[in-house]
């Protein structure tokens, strides 16, 4: 959205949504810096406790909702695009979008955190591409959302099973797949 010929009362009340957006980010990594507070840092096998990755998310996402707070403060978020897509919600897409998350919390026993992670990215691909218009149901975009779940979810599994010795499940007792 370009804000050079918006009014000045359009411009403050684009910049109040925005603010809400970074004080949440805020709110979120102090919720979750509180949260993990209470989880062990006691190392494991890698070197590194159960509270590591809750602590480097919640600065993370602190350093983010600083920097879109100062953004928003020092005159909006003057990159950002037009919003693409209709005005309206897509229930479609919504569909596609929750069924992966159910589909994915069903069967992540039965056919593993990588397979079902990797089902809930393709449902979820497909939903976005469905709402935003773009051709999702061909088979190179299909195979593209497979690969690319796959490359996503094996190594959050990997790091999870072999690094910080936590149980995801997994087709086989290795924790490699």
């Amino acid at each position: 959205m370009t804000t050079s010929a918006a009014e000045p009362s359009s411009i403050a009340g684009a910049r109040w949504p925005q603010t809400v957006v970074g004080i949440a980010v805020v709110a979120t990594a102090l919720g979750l810096g509180w949260g993990a507070l209470g989880i062990s840092s006691d190392a494991g096998y890698g070197g590194v406790g159960p509270n590591f990755l809750p602590w480097l998310t919640a600065v993370g996402l602190l350093v983010c909702g600083a920097l879109m707070l100062w953004e928003v403060r020092s005159g909006g978020f003057r990159q950002m695009d037009a919003p693409p897509g209709s005005e309206r919600g897509d229930w479609f897409g919504f569909v596609w979008v929750s069924a992966g998350l159910l589909l994915n919390a069903s069967l992540i026993t039965v056919i593993g955190f990588i397979l079902s992670c990797t089902l809930c990215y393709v449902f979820a691909c497909q939903g976005l591409r469905r709402a935003s218009g773009q051709a999702a149901g061909s088979p190179k975009v299909l195979v593209t959302d497979v690969v690319t779940g796959m490359v996503i979810s094996a190594p959050v599994f990997w790091m999870f099973t072999q690094f910080l010795a936590i149980n995801l499940p997994g087709i086989t007792a290795t924790g490699w797949i």
